[in-house]
């Protein structure tokens, strides 16, 4: 089976309106990684991390997540939100969705895409939360 994909259309108002981006899975390695990576930055922040996180469904993980981005520092958030949006490629022509190219700066021009795009790759990484959870 194929790492999931999917397309997303900016209907906000603003720069970025119109505008469509394709997400694609990490490899289950790198989600792995990422997972731990973030994880062992929550714990190092002081966060205190449920034992049954996985119970808590996207809206608990996500709720976790921006509490932990108060505690923790800069330095171990950074490559973590990099990595993220390493997962967004523009879609430069929405007429051919098949061409897709790596982001460059002036693809997104609002904060509030940035942050759409990031919840949008959380879940599609973090969605067997939500299925266990069921």
């Amino acid at each position: 089976m194929a790492r999931k994909e999917i397309t997303i259309t900016i209907e906000d108002s603003g720069r970025d309106q119109g505008k469509v981006y394709f997400i694609k899975e990490m490899a289950a390695s790198q989600a792995e990684k990422w997972a731990a990576r973030a994880f062992l930055a929550l714990a190092k922040s002081g966060v205190d991390i449920p034992d049954d996180i996985e119970n808590a469904g996207l809206a608990g993980i996500a709720a976790l997540g921006i509490k932990a981005l108060s505690g923790m520092g800069f330095a171990d958030a950074e490559p973590l939100l990099d990595e993220m949006m390493a997962c967004v490629s523009s879609i430069p022509d929405p007429v051919r969705p098949s061409v897709t190219r790596h982001l460059i700066e002036d693809d997104i021009e609002e904060i509030k895409t940035r942050l759409k795009l990031r919840a949008e790759v959380f879940k599609i990484h973090f969605d067997f939360f939500t299925s266990a959870a069921r």
